[in-house]
């Protein structure tokens, strides 16, 4: 067999199929919902409208989340088509192993542990520093030296509230999704609750005159707005993920995906609508708007339940994430190009092995190395998977052995995922040159290990073994 062949040999569907229904399905329409809204509903909340709107788009920041969303629709539906089709653990990287080969698969299963792996340890330590925070609104001094940065000369030894917060969520999910994602769900609901309770206290004090001008910096600003609040609606790509844990998932998936996005985009159109009339645009340039809002109109106890809302927020995107990672690593272990121990079930349909592998390379990162520079890469690994899955919606469509009966297809065929990936490659070309090269190295490493150990130890060397 040529090294052509060998690398772009496909998984069939039904090992898929065979070895992922020792998972136990457990998750409703709701659920999905809840976990995306978990990944896509972050501090970001509170901060973007503002932001956006003060330095970018006025109160025009409005339209920018709508279109925004609009361009995330396309992703949405060609990842409900896919998760409809192919109810499999490991999301975009097992949809590229059935339709494009085996070395795409393992690109997409890499770029995506960079997106998971990188968001968590990136969103864990601003948990932990969040958390110092609120802890003193209650008199409760944590020392600076256990919330910061590994650098003992200036006596500071990481973060280990960060740490913490981890290795709780991943005991969590370690004691099974159901009783997680109820959890989960109760957290979710508090912090939509908290959201809405801005936008009805917030209503009060609108003036009408502080959305004139309504799109100060023309439609170029508002095109901007656009773009920087892209990557606020990235997360809800993980529900695909779960679909191997979903009941009756050729209904649920698409309803838990397409559902997260329109109750996402209901959320931050409410919060822009209220925040920007509050507050003119032009004093929303702060690193806490809402908060900032609700102190100017002398509404102090509001800004004390944002930050809880912060915290939660954060909170459940980190369960959504590991959850995430760790069933992307089983993927990608059940298929043998990591070591087959992560692909490996436990008595209660747990993959133990990846979700303890995940949660200690996210407490590491998390806890001790600065990040700052690196929370770009995530937006690159999602763009990436959303550009795949959306071209890989046409070999789907052609693909005999892959049934999609009464499932969700993409409507518009073919027009409709061939303008997602166009859309997608634009917000590429928006990303920083040092986003890319620090991701052509991480590629680059993914690829030599693909090369030194995957291929050589993938199952598909052996087409008889489907365990």
């Amino acid at each position: 067999m040529s090294l052509g062949s060998r690398i772009f040999r496909r998984e069939k569907i039904d090992r898929y199929l065979e070895t992922d229904k020792k998972f136990a399905k457990t998750m409703s329409a709701f659920d999905l919902i809840a976990l995306g809204i978990g990944a896509v509903i972050g501090t970001g909340i509170f901060i973007l409208p503002g932001t956006v709107a003060a330095t970018k788009a006025g109160p025009g920041t409005i339209l920018s989340f709508v279109f925004a969303a609009v361009v995330c629709s396309f992703a949405a539906m060609c990842y409900a088509e896919f998760a409809s089709a192919i109810p499999v653990a490991g999301s975009a990287y097992s949809y590229g192993n059935l339709v494009f080969g085996e070395i795409i698969g393992w690109i997409l299963g890499w770029a995506l542990i960079l997106e998971y792996v990188l968001a968590v340890a990136a969103v864990s330590t601003a948990w932990g520093a969040y958390f110092k925070s609120f802890m003193t609104g209650f008199h409760v001094n944590i020392p600076a030296s256990i919330v910061g940065p590994l650098d003992p000369a200036h006596g500071s030894y990481g973060n280990w509230i960060a740490i913490i917060i981890v290795l709780f969520i991943s005991f969590m999910l370690s004691r099974g999704m159901k009783a997680s994602v109820r959890l989960n769900n109760i957290i979710v609901v508090v912090k939509i609750a908290i959201i809405i309770l801005f936008i009805i206290v917030g209503a009060f004090y609108v003036k009408p005159t502080n959305w004139h001008p309504f799109m100060p910096f023309g439609m170029k600003g508002m095109f901007a707005g656009s773009a920087a609040v892209f990557f606020a609606y990235l997360g809800f790509d993980a529900v695909s993920s779960s679909a191997a844990e979903v009941k009756n998932p050729k209904r649920n998936m698409p309803i838990g995906i397409i559902g997260t996005l329109i109750i996402a985009t209901i959320l931050y159109v409410g919060v822009s609508i209220v925040l920007t009339g509050m507050i003119r645009y032009t004093n929303l340039n702060v690193a806490d708007p809402v908060s900032f809002a609700l102190q100017v109109v002398h509404q102090n106890w509001a800004a004390g339940i944002i930050a809880l809302g912060a915290l939660a927020g954060m909170f459940t995107m980190m369960v959504t994430m590991i959850y995430s990672s760790s069933r992307l690593i089983y993927s990608i272990g059940r298929d043998g190009l990591l070591p087959k121990f992560l692909g490996k079930l436990d008595k209660n349909g747990n993959p133990i092995h990846s979700l303890v592998t995940s949660t200690i390379v996210i407490a590491i990162l998390g806890g001790f190395v600065p990040l700052d520079q690196l929370t770009n890469l995530v937006n690159i690994g999602t763009l990436i998977a959303f550009l795949a899955v959306s071209v890989g919606i046409i070999p789907l469509r052609h693909n005999k052995e892959i049934e999609n009966n009464q499932g969700f297809e993409v409507p518009f065929y073919p027009v409709l995922p061939i303008i997602s990936a166009i859309l997608c490659l634009a917000m590429l070309t928006q990303l920083p040159a040092e986003t890319w090269i620090a991701s052509i190295i991480w590629f680059g490493f993914g690829l030599i290990l693909y090369f030194g150990y995957g291929m050589r130890h993938s199952r598909l060397n052996d087409p008889n073994n489907v365990d």
